[in-house]
């Protein structure tokens, strides 16, 4: 199989930038869905997002979920109600305040996140074992900046070196 050129013109260039990003970005979401096939019986990809978010959140409420999300507070509990019927999340009453409702993950769910991500960062490791060490110093610098620019937070994966 023919290694991909690498991208020419001036990385200066938004739209090159652009469109590598987009790249990628179809590369991670083929990837996702793939490490996701063991569960995608009880769960779709969108539904994983909320488990993720769930996971690194911990207990939250229904409104700040879907903002979390960018979705209608509707849809993110029509989610929410199809992963409780799965045993994958549940809903509790805040002691604090019991007209609010808090989300969770069931022990079930913590254990779909840990598989799925677990499997998602073996691939991953396996694509970036093919890059040469520049090339890793030089992705992490560009992710990092990337993720900076995008607000969004470091992730719980991350494993230390």
């Amino acid at each position: 199989m023919a290694e991909p050129e690498p991208p020419r013109g001036d990385v200066d260039d938004v739209d090159a930038v652009t469109d590598a990003v987009l790249t990628a970005s179809r590369l991670l979401t083929a990837l996702s869905a793939r490490c996701l096939s063991a569960v995608e019986d009880r769960v779709t990809l969108p539904q994983f997002r909320m488990l993720a978010v769930l996971s690194t959140r911990g207990d939250t409420k229904l409104v700040a979920l879907a903002e979390l999300l960018h979705v209608a507070p509707s849809t993110a509990m029509r989610m929410v109600d199809r992963l409780i019927a799965t045993g994958l999340a549940d809903r509790q009453a805040n002691p604090g305040n019991r007209r609010e409702t808090r989300l969770r993950l069931t022990d079930e769910g913590r254990r779909t996140v840990a598989e799925v991500t677990a499997r998602r960062h073996a691939e991953i490791a396996a694509i970036v074992e093919r890059l040469a060490p520049e090339q890793r110093s030089s992705l992490v610098e560009a992710l990092t900046a990337f993720n900076i620019a995008g607000g969004e937070p470091a992730s719980p994966e991350t494993h230390g070196s």
